[in-house]
């Protein structure tokens, strides 16, 4: 019935009522809180362009992701700093790199704490692209190889699941063979299945030290102004083995996430990245809008779209805001 019998506004009329209606419902469950290991010993530095991140050693690590799990939040993902750069990215597989030597200590003294770590070598390699070059090109296949030897190594460090960042084509089968020849078959791979050459990876590419050297990665990256591929591709690392698969960024790729939910049966992840985490800062600081509403109302708008897991700097602030 049309207005005055209809009348919406009575399903908004008080918090406990919107409460009850509401579709959408962000928790501490959903999150997941991004860290930057670095080489070293008492290391714990703020990073200038990503607000309330630090570099943190892997003696620090345990007193950080202690303080996520009190949260409540389920999982952290590890990025890696290098001890040293080459054209492989070899430290990315070493056995006492900095991200193993935190997943051993995260274990250690928060076991209950899912570990996810990031594979990719633009972090390791001396030109910062995500793979290997040879004539003057990324060559693919190779590249495949050596984030299998990266997420093995993490696994028997003690890794929950492994996320290939890349955007290589057919590494996710590559890594469940790697994975499962060394009896690894209950790591999980949460794959970077549509990740987006985007303009809003600035931030962490200064915190992460992994800009590419020269050229871009509009080569591997899917171009902006692509839809259908992403689904393509999504579908392609679900085939070879991907449990969980990602959207990234989020803010800008909605209708992907929404496209994707509406498709698939696995667990969608979505990264709301470090451009549009400092936006939110940039915006606040200035006094334009409140940064927690803001922080909920963007998470809540990932989730909308479909994400059943959501990547952010913001998952402490956001457990702090959701605590009863």
């Amino acid at each position: 019935m049309a207005f005055p019998n209809t009348r919406m506004r009575r399903l908004r009329t008080t918090p406990t009522m919107r409460r009850l209606v509401r579709e959408t419902t962000v928790t501490v469950d959903d999150l997941v809180y991004p860290m930057f290991i670095c080489p070293g010993e008492n290391v714990r530095t703020a990073i200038p362009s990503l607000r309330d991140c630090f570099h943190i050693s892997p003696d620090r690590i345990a007193t950080d992701t202690a303080e996520v799990a009190s949260l409540g939040i389920p999982a952290a993902l590890l990025f890696g700093l290098p001890r040293h750069k080459d054209a492989r990215g070899s430290d990315a597989w070493a056995a006492d790199s900095s991200v193993a030597q935190a997943i051993r200590a995260i274990k250690k003294a928060t076991p209950e704490l899912l570990v996810i770590t990031d594979v990719c070598l633009c972090a390791y390699t001396d030109h910062g692209h995500c793979g290997v070059i040879r004539n003057g090109r990324i060559d693919n296949d190779a590249s495949c190889g050596l984030l299998a030897q990266m997420a093995v190594a993490h696994a028997r460090a003690g890794a929950d699941i492994v996320a290939p960042s890349d955007m290589m084509d057919g590494r996710i089968g590559v890594l469940r063979r790697a994975l499962d020849d060394e009896g690894f078959t209950e790591v999980a791979i949460l794959s970077y299945a549509a990740k987006y050459a985007s303009a809003f990876y600035g931030p962490f590419r200064d915190a992460a030290h992994s800009a590419p050297g020269a050229g871009d990665r509009k080569g591997y990256q899917m171009d902006p102004a692509a839809s259908r591929q992403a689904i393509r591709e999504i579908e392609l690392d679900i085939d070879e083995g991907a449990d969980i698969v990602m959207v990234k960024p989020a803010l800008n790729y909605l209708d992907i996430i929404h496209a994707a939910r509406s498709r698939f049966e696995v667990p969608i992840a979505a990264y709301h990245v470090s451009g549009e985490y400092m936006m939110l800062h940039a915006a606040a600081d200035a006094g334009y809008l409140d940064r927690d509403a803001a922080t909920m109302e963007t998470l809540t708008s990932i989730k909308r779209a479909g994400a059943d897991i959501i990547l952010t700097y913001s998952a402490k602030t956001a457990a702090r805001i959701l605590r009863p």
